[in-house]
């Protein structure tokens, strides 16, 4: 069986892949922006196939992203790509200024034909300062972090349970994992999922 890489490689290469929709390669979830390198990846050296930093600009299907180690990379995101900002988006919620994640296949030009691109996503932990029916204040390592509850998005997941829309459940003074989309440059987060132990 040819996997998602393979068919992602043949149709950038021209290898008669042809356009392949990401919903028949599969979607990889938010969760894997945060997955370890690949195993045959020696421990210490940077993933070839692997990109973070901000958009600095947009060109056709191009991110020219700066990472946080000054090196800039260009991005191409193609048919197949997923793009995640709080869920699935089109390509057009891509803005100069987000931060991303992207995982794909290094071309022989050095571009990252992406197979997925999460922009924006944080994923932190803390404990809740305060909670209203829209927000959570948290203290992550002393600075506060304000959580949106975004209608129809967030949900929370209390130790085994499956995701609930109902946050009431959350108390002040609880340590938990927010998954969620920054708000560039503000100390603010749009919420995906919080996660409590109990």
């Amino acid at each position: 069986m040819t996997s998602r890489r393979n068919l992602l490689k043949s149709a950038l290469l021209g290898g008669g892949a042809g356009v392949v929709a990401a919903t028949a390669l599969g979607s990889l979830g938010p969760e894997a922006a945060f997955a370890t390198a690949a195993p045959e990846i020696e421990p210490g050296t940077p993933d070839p196939n692997f990109a973070e930093g901000r958009i600095r600009s947009i060109k056709d299907n191009t991110l020219l992203v700066l990472g946080s180690n000054m090196v800039f990379h260009q991005i191409r995101v193609v048919d197949g790509t997923s793009l995640w900002k709080l869920g699935p988006v089109a390509f057009d919620q891509a803005q100069p200024g987000d931060g991303l994640y992207a995982r794909g296949v290094r071309m022989p030009d050095g571009v990252l034909a992406a197979e997925s691109v999460w922009l924006n996503i944080v994923n932190i932990k803390g404990h809740i300062k305060n909670i209203t029916s829209q927000k959570i204040h948290l203290d992550h390592n002393g600075q506060e972090v304000l959580c949106h509850v975004v209608a129809g998005k967030s949900v929370a997941i209390h130790a085994e349970a499956p995701p609930s829309s109902d946050l009431s459940s959350l108390k002040v003074s609880q340590h938990v994992q927010i998954l969620g989309a920054w708000r560039p440059d503000t100390n603010e987060v749009d919420i995906a999922t919080v996660f409590s132990p109990h």
